[in-house]
C-alpha cells in the first residue's frame, strides 16, 4: 500500500515537472530563455524545454500591434487650437532588446507618440497640417523610429485619424471656400464671355464679307422660333441700317416721282413750293397796247 501511495506519488511529481518544463511558442512568437537571471538565447516556435524553477521563458510577439493615439490639444504654428489624433502601427524586431532594454513597449511607444505628434503638427500651420498629412505622417515615423529602434522596435506607419478645429474656425474656412468658388465662377463667366466676344467678332466679319450669310441666319431664327408655334414673331434686324435704308428708299421714290411729272408738264403735287423765278433774271416782258393791256388780253367785261 505505502509503495502504490510513493508510486502514485512520483507519477504526479513528474508530471508536475513536465507540464513545467515543457513550453509552446507559437509561430507569431519567439521566446527569449532566461536561466538564473542572465538571456541565453532565443527559441523558435515549437516545443520548448526548459529547467523547471531555473529557466524562464518569455514570449514576445513578432505581429504587427495597433496602438492608438489618442487626441491631443495642440496650437499650430499659426496659433490656430486644433484636436489631432493619430493611430501607430508598430512590430517587434528585436526580441530581446524588446524585453532587456524596455519594461513596456507598448506603454513607452503610446507615450513617445503623443509627445511626437504634439511637436511635429505645432511646427506646421493650420493649412499645411490639413493638405500636408503625408509629410506629417512620415515626420512623426521617423522620429518615432530614432528612439525605437533601440527597443527592438519598427514603427511601420503613423496615420492621422482625426483633426478637430474649432466652430469659428470652420465658419471662417466655410466663408474662405465660398469666395474661391465665386472667384472661379467669375473668372470661368469672363473667360466665356470673352470667348464668345471673340467668335461673334469673327462671325460679325464674315458676315460683312457675304451679305447673305446675315440673311441666311436671319431665316434660320425664323426657322428656330416657327418650331414652338408662336403667334408673335420677332424678326431680328439692324435698326440703324433699317432706317437708314427706308429713308434712302423714300428720298428716291420723291425724287422719281417728281421729275415724272415735270416731264409731263402737270403742276408739281398739293404742299410742294413752286419754284419762284431768281430776282434780277432777264425774263422776256409781254407786248402791250396803248392802253396798257397786253397784247391779247381781253378788256374787262367784255365776251370773249
Amino acid at each position: 500500500m505505502n509503495l502504490q501511495i510513493v508510486a502514485v506519488c512520483i507519477i504526479i511529481v513528474v508530471l508536475l515537472v513536465l507540464v513545467l518544463a515543457l513550453k509552446i511558442v507559437k509561430q507569431y512568437e519567439k521566446g527569449v530563455l532566461f536561466r538564473l537571471g542572465r538571456v541565453i538565447g532565443i527559441r523558435e516556435p515549437g516545443l520548448q524545454v526548459i529547467i523547471p524553477g531555473i529557466d524562464v521563458l518569455h514570449r514576445v510577439s513578432l505581429r504587427i500591434i495597433t496602438m492608438p493615439i489618442q487626441s491631443q490639444g495642440i496650437i499650430t504654428r499659426d496659433n490656430v487650437s486644433v484636436d489631432v489624433s493619430a493611430v501607430a502601427y508598430f512590430r517587434v524586431v528585436d526580441a530581446v532588446k524588446s524585453v532587456v532594454a524596455i519594461e513596456n513597449v507598448s506603454a513607452a511607444i503610446n507615450q513617445i507618440a503623443q509627445t511626437t505628434l504634439r511637436k511635429v503638427v505645432g511646427q506646421h500651420t493650420l493649412d499645411e497640417t490639413l493638405s500636408e498629412t503625408d509629410r506629417i505622417n512620415g515626420d512623426i515615423r521617423t522620429i518615432l523610429d530614432l528612439n525605437t529602434l533601440d527597443w527592438g522596435v519598427e514603427v511601420t506607419l503613423v496615420e492621422l485619424k482625426d483633426i478637430q478645429l474649432p466652430d469659428t474656425m470652420k465658419r471662417a474656412m466655410a466663408r474662405q471656400a465660398e469666395a474661391e468658388r465665386e472667384k472661379r465662377a467669375k473668372i470661368i463667366n469672363a473667360e466665356g464671355e470673352s470667348l464668345a466676344a471673340a467668335a461673334l467678332g469673327d462671325a460679325s466679319d464674315i458676315m460683312m464679307a457675304h451679305p447673305l450669310a446675315l440673311q441666311l441666319r436671319n431665316l434660320q431664327s425664323l426657322v428656330e422660333i416657327g418650331v414652338d408655334k408662336n403667334t408673335t414673331v420677332v424678326f431680328p434686324a439692324p435698326l440703324m441700317s433699317t432706317i437708314g435704308e427706308l429713308g434712302a428708299f423714300l428720298a428716291r421714290e420723291t425724287t422719281a416721282a417728281h421729275e415724272t411729272l415735270v416731264s409731263a408738264g402737270s403742276p408739281p403735287p398739293i404742299g410742294r413750293p413752286t419754284p419762284q423765278p431768281t430776282p434780277g433774271a432777264s425774263d422776256p416782258q409781254p407786248a402791250v397796247n396803248g392802253a396798257g393791256r397786253p397784247v391779247g388780253a381781253t378788256p374787262v367785261g367784255a365776251t370773249p
